[in-house]
């Protein structure tokens, strides 16, 4: 014969749930609603929830600080607080002869604008979409799921750009290796210069009045165009992978995919031609923004991070920022 509490209730049958329940009324849990003196009941806010949402602000506040510490050797390098190493060359190198070309086939402010318009731009329709018809769900203290889902894609990828870029501008500046058409911005020949072929000029004096191009010319290794176009164009890639799951195309997506990369590919190669760095900066320059795209998209961003279920209790939810692995939206 079964035995029965005072409640009536079967002890052996009750459901571990809602035996959890029954022990959290009987303490007076979190969260449960009090009565005032007038014998009404009303629900006061846990005070953990409180200092919950601080910290994840708090949280939010040191991801910017983040980006802006893994941007400084960028501005640095823009800014021109810092010179570039001033390489020599050896008589007779005829890797830096070759002629200026004034004419950029991706020029700098192309190559920003489309990187980032076309990659920020996807992800902003991508997210929307998501929000929109996949009843996605955010744990942030911001109450707009949106912004909040638009926020951690974003973030993570404005991290991979900084980080990306200070990379690059850091190796030119410690480098200083002689872009190819150095000596034409020089202005200046190997016969003007009256060197034997095979010596080493360690300071060859330059007949150009414009420091900047001098500069410039100084800062081949390793090309910004190829990392940073690698960088967007393979993040990119990597989210269609991890958002686009229409099963109607299933070459739509590996076309776009490749489509992505060839652009990439295109941008590094046009350096070479314009003169404007020797292929082994290109070659350098896509391994270091396709290991940062890598890095960024599958162990910074959640897009590849299984999501976690909605009904976890807010004490079982780890503290981590919304750029962290741990936030992920589901």
């Amino acid at each position: 014969m079964q035995k029965f509490n005072s409640t009536g209730t079967n002890s052996s049958t009750l459901p571990r749930d809602a035996e959890l329940q029954l022990r959290l009324a009987d303490s007076g849990g979190a969260g449960e609603g009090k009565e005032n003196g007038a014998g009404k009941h009303f629900l006061a806010q846990p005070e953990e929830g409180k200092s919950l949402c601080t910290k994840r602000k708090m949280l939010v506040c040191l991801d910017l600080i983040c980006l802006c510490v893994a941007s400084i050797p960028f501005f640095a390098c823009e800014l021109k607080a810092v010179a570039p190493y001033r390489r020599g060359f050896f008589c007779g190198d005829s890797s830096i002869t070759y002629p200026y070309v004034e004419r950029e086939a991706i020029p700098d402010s192309l190559l920003i604008a489309g990187g980032m318009i076309i990659t920020g731009l996807t992800i902003a329709l991508g997210e929307c979409y998501r929000v929109r018809f996949r009843g996605v769900h955010s744990r942030a203290f911001v109450q707009n799921c949106y912004v909040s889902c638009l926020y951690k894609e974003l973030g993570s990828f404005m991290f991979g750009c900084c980080v990306g870029m200070s990379l690059t501008n850091m190796a030119k500046l410690s480098v200083g290796r002689l872009r190819p058409n150095f000596l034409s911005v020089c202005n200046i020949t190997y016969a003007s210069i009256n060197c034997t072929p095979g010596s080493y000029v360690p300071q060859p004096e330059c007949n150009q009045t414009n420091t900047k191009m001098i500069e410039e010319a100084r800062k081949s290794f390793f090309s910004g165009h190829a990392s940073f176009a690698m960088y967007t164009m393979l993040y990119l890639a990597f989210y269609l992978q991890a958002r686009l799951s229409w099963r109607g195309a299933r070459l739509l997506r590996p076309l776009l995919q490749f489509l992505l990369v060839m652009i990439a590919i295109y941008t590094g190669l046009s350096r070479i031609s314009d003169y404007r760095h020797h292929p082994t900066d290109v070659l350098t320059g896509f391994i270091q923004g396709g290991l940062t795209a890598y890095w960024v998209a599958f162990y910074i961003s959640s897009m590849f991070k299984p999501c976690t279920r909605p009904d976890l209790s807010p004490t079982s939810i780890s503290l981590e920022s919304p750029l962290s692995s741990q936030q992920t939206v589901c």
